[in-house]
């Protein structure tokens, strides 16, 4: 079998899909993608696709590190989402090829259920309580949200309130057995950071999520011994060498993207050493159908998975959704907040290129938000 051609299309809301062809007329899909810049992943895949074509699709391994170590220059977002699209479709294609799911390749199942959980309110977070009720009701038994919308370095008593108030009514609507994760998404400083975690303890989060921009991963030791609150990262951390500090910091989570972390291939690898740190995976993904796929194969073959990010419903979803682009929706269906082991071939789901192909004719240009603070300075998104 050979590699004949690789082909993107960029799709609403936010997506990039790859699609690698083989002359045995197997196609495997991927999902490359850094939101807001998929036009520049799908050109570095272009790129890429010079190495590929002609080639086995079986020597995955071989070909990741050719397509990561290759090039005299290496690593960061672009390069390692366009290595992760391409990664996620020849696991796609061998497991298609062999008849059998990813995980099974992976060293077979630990689990025959995954637990998921969803996103309630947006980026700057209101009517938390009714909707995690939604949540609930729609079957769910953990919810993620914002903990913030624009913050300051330091931050008022009030504006603090408001993050503990916000947090206090989805733990009033929920009760005590449903989990809450709260997003911090980079925003705080690390003081700021630390002075949230403490007044959040009573609440009892699941894990307070990136409560600082990677930049500042020196600063997570300092986070995570100050507080009893689990302490989650990783979602713009791209190999296991960026792990590699953080994973002895004293984190409880790590969530490497399957689209941004150097595909199924590396995410497999990053959680075995979060295994040996004691600490959880919970794979970031509020991407599209096929990131999420990627994510259950990994989940399904992973002892330490923790639980599942799915962007079913998520507020960037607009026009678009999660089950939008396949031909059998039933392999998403979410019972009890769990999902079912996948027992397709590959990925384990049928893309419906026809509807892929007519979303790409109109395609999409997301954007994320530039937000500024009252004196006018750029804030933290």
């Amino acid at each position: 079998m050979k590699i004949t051609a690789l082909e993107t299309f960029s799709v609403a809301p936010r997506w990039l899909f790859l699609a690698i062809r083989t002359d045995e007329g197997i196609t495997g899909w991927g999902e490359p993608v850094i939101e807001g810049r998929s036009a520049t992943v799908a050109a570095a895949v272009e790129e890429l696709s010079d190495y590929l074509i002609g080639q086995d699709p079986y020597r995955i391994e071989d070909h990741w590190q050719v397509l990561t170590k290759g090039g005299f220059y290496r690593g960061g977002p672009i390069l390692s989402s366009a290595v992760a699209g391409i990664d996620q479709a020849l696991w796609d294609i061998k497991g298609k090829a062999l008849g059998v799911p990813v995980h099974e390749l992976l060293g077979g199942a630990v689990r025959d259920r995954m637990r998921t959980y969803s996103w309630i309110a947006g980026d700057e977070p209101d009517r938390v309580a009714e909707h995690a009720l939604e949540r609930m009701e729609q079957g769910f038994n953990a919810v993620k949200m914002n903990g913030t919308g624009r913050v300051r370095t330091l931050e008022s008593k009030a504006e603090l309130d408001r993050l503990v108030g916000r947090v206090a009514a989805v733990r009033e609507a929920i009760g005590d057995a449903a989990d809450i994760a709260i997003d911090l998404h980079g925003r705080a400083s690390p003081a700021l950071a630390r002075e949230a975690c403490r007044l959040l303890e009573p609440l009892h989060p699941l894990f307070v999520e990136e409560p600082v921009v990677p930049e500042l991963t020196g600063d997570i030791a300092r986070i995570c011994n100050s507080t009893v609150v689990p302490i989650a990262t990783g979602e713009r951390l791209y190999s296991r060498w960026d792990f590699r500090e953080v994973l002895g910091s004293g984190i409880a989570v790590a969530q490497p993207d399957l689209s941004h972390a150097g595909g199924i291939s590396e995410v497999r690898r990053i959680a075995a050493m979060a295994e040996a740190h004691g600490v959880a995976l919970a794979p970031h993904c509020p991407l599209g159908p096929i990131a999420f796929a990627a994510s259950l194969q990994i989940d399904f073959a992973t002892p330490n998975a923790l639980i599942q990010e799915t962007s079913l419903g998520i507020h960037y979803n607009a026009g678009n959704d999660l089950l939008d682009y396949l031909v059998d929706t039933s392999v998403f269906d979410f019972t009890d907040s769990h999902i079912a082991r996948p027992t397709g071939p590959g990925l384990g789901i049928e893309i419906d290129e026809d509807a892929v192909r007519t979303a790409a004719e109109a395609g999409q240009r997301w954007r994320n938000p530039v937000w500024r603070q009252a004196d006018g300075s750029l804030a933290e998104w």
